[in-house]
């Protein structure tokens, strides 16, 4: 007996059933973009209602726009990745690399070199470069991109390691860059402020821009777009580039936050970010979702884990809920469309 492999497929369409489903698909499809934003003014009202005193205030939600504004970041590339029906695991690995990489540049405890903004544009150049990789490898040598992503975020670990060296932990120093995150603009954090710009450019680039379009096109059938004159693997590679870029820019960011880099800078992003892009209805599959739903999906995430911690649930309970809830999300994403769906051996 052979081995063989389960995946799941779509079923043929027949012409006269393709109207009708497509119709009823979009109406569903509508009816989602409802649903989560509803569930998330809900989680604000429950929250509120269980925590009077704490969680309705403006420093708490200083503090919620300030956690969630990573994911934000790295939710937008993840989300362009999820559309093309791949997906990215490298990205606590490249965050790794790049925040170790920008803290060294910048005035630091270990070392007197301080490039200032530069060192922010090499930590992002950096994730560039390692997403590029990721593309380059997945497109040319058509290795799987799960496989790719996974052995890339491993690359960032070690080259993490060996940036960092065996010397103490560089800490940022006090005033000046590291303090960026923390200042406010209009009453909110400065963190917040750069990954909304973040959102509303990979927002734009989705809906009104040739890379946008070619992505979800890709996603939806990579053959047809193929047959149709697309190019594919560049435009795949640009998005695992954008993708880098984003993990190294969170990378930055999170060194900024916590005044140092740690190897493990980016432990726990990875669940949150896939969490919150399946949360907010972008299909695994590829081909529908968008940045928008993934920024409801993350905001949903940082409420829920705000609204946890503030009523006191210990840190595992908050975890298996954040997996229940990605389980969850993922099963009513997928009901809607279980009839066209079969296991394929």
């Amino acid at each position: 007996m052979s081995n063989t492999t389960t995946a799941i497929a779509p079923q043929p369409e027949t012409a006269a059933t393709a109207p009708v489903r497509s119709t009823r698909t979009g109406r569903r499809w509508e009816l989602r973009r409802s649903v989560e934003v509803l569930a998330l003014i809900l989680l604000i009202l429950v929250f509120s209602l269980l925590n009077r005193d704490t969680f309705p205030t403006l420093v708490n939600l200083q503090a919620i726009l300030d956690q969630a504004s990573v994911p934000l970041i790295i939710g937008v590339g993840a989300t362009f990745v999820i559309l093309l029906g791949c997906i990215d695991l490298s990205v606590e690995g490249l965050m790794s690399a790049c925040g170790v990489t920008f803290a060294l540049l910048s005035a630091n405890s270990r070392m007197t070199m301080d490039l200032g903004f530069w060192a922010v544009v090499v930590g992002v150049a950096l994730g560039a470069a390692l997403g590029l990789a990721n593309g380059l490898i997945h497109t040319l040598l058509r290795v799987p991109s799960f496989i790719v992503t996974l052995g890339m975020g491993f690359v960032g670990f070690g080259l993490s390691s060996v940036i960092y060296g065996t010397d103490s932990l560089p800490m940022l120093d006090e005033g000046g860059i590291k303090e960026w995150p923390a200042q406010q603009f209009l009453n909110l954090p400065y963190s917040f402020w750069l990954a909304a710009v973040v959102v509303v450019i990979g927002a734009l680039v989705g809906r009104y821009t040739r890379l946008g379009r070619y992505t979800y096109a890709i996603g939806n059938n990579e053959q047809i777009s193929r047959d149709n004159g697309v190019s594919v693997n560049r435009y795949k590679t640009i998005v695992f580039t954008i993708a880098g870029a984003c993990s190294g820019l969170g990378g930055v960011l999170t060194t900024m936050q916590l005044g140092s880099s740690p190897a493990q800078i980016g432990a726990g992003v990875l669940f949150l970010t896939i969490a919150a892009v399946v949360i907010g209805g972008t299909s695994l599959g590829g081909g529908k979702g968008g940045v928008l739903r993934t920024a409801v999906g993350v905001l949903m995430l940082s409420v829920l884990n705000n609204g946890l911690l503030i009523s006191g649930v210990s840190v595992n309970i908050r975890t298996a809920v954040s997996g229940v809830i990605l389980i969850v999300a993922i099963v009513v994403a997928a009901w809607p469309y279980r009839s066209r769906l079969r296991i394929v051996k």
